[in-house]
């Protein structure tokens, strides 16, 4: 089975750190939100295209595991790996790395589930769109 991944690089910008000028925690999942959008760019399965098909996938879990801090000024890689599973829901696993010496510097998972556009309703079988869209990436 094949693994779907996808890497960016963001700059880390002055608003995102503290005085000491350290990356306030909180960004990192906003990290993984930008690597997860450049991913669904990247294979055609972004927030539009879900809205498109009348669906949302809200995260139902995020877990962050910080190993060094970024700075001001640092360029981050962030490295976004889809993980097929049974279930109706997505699971996406990150890594970031300072690119500066290539160092890891936090890694994480996020899960997100489907609802239904309108009524908000948990959608308990993997919408017809999401399994042609696994099926086409070969999962």
């Amino acid at each position: 089975m094949p693994e779907l991944s996808h890497t960016i690089k963001i700059l880390v910008r002055f608003n995102e750190a503290d005085p000491l000028g350290i990356v306030w925690h909180g960004h990192y999942i906003r990290y993984f939100e930008d690597g997860r959008e450049a991913f669904g760019k990247k294979y055609g399965i972004s927030y539009l295209d879900f809205f498109q098909e009348n669906v949302v996938v809200p995260i139902v879990h995020a877990e962050c595991n910080y190993k060094k801090s970024l700075k001001f000024g640092d360029t981050v890689i962030v490295e976004t790996t889809y993980h097929p599973c049974e279930a109706a829901k997505i699971i996406f696993t990150y890594k970031l790395y300072r690119e500066a010496g290539n160092s890891l510097v936090a890694t994480g998972t996020t899960t997100q589930v489907f609802l239904d556009k309108d009524t908000q309703t948990l959608l308990l079988n993997t919408p017809p769109f999401f399994d042609a869209w696994k099926k086409q990436q070969g999962i």
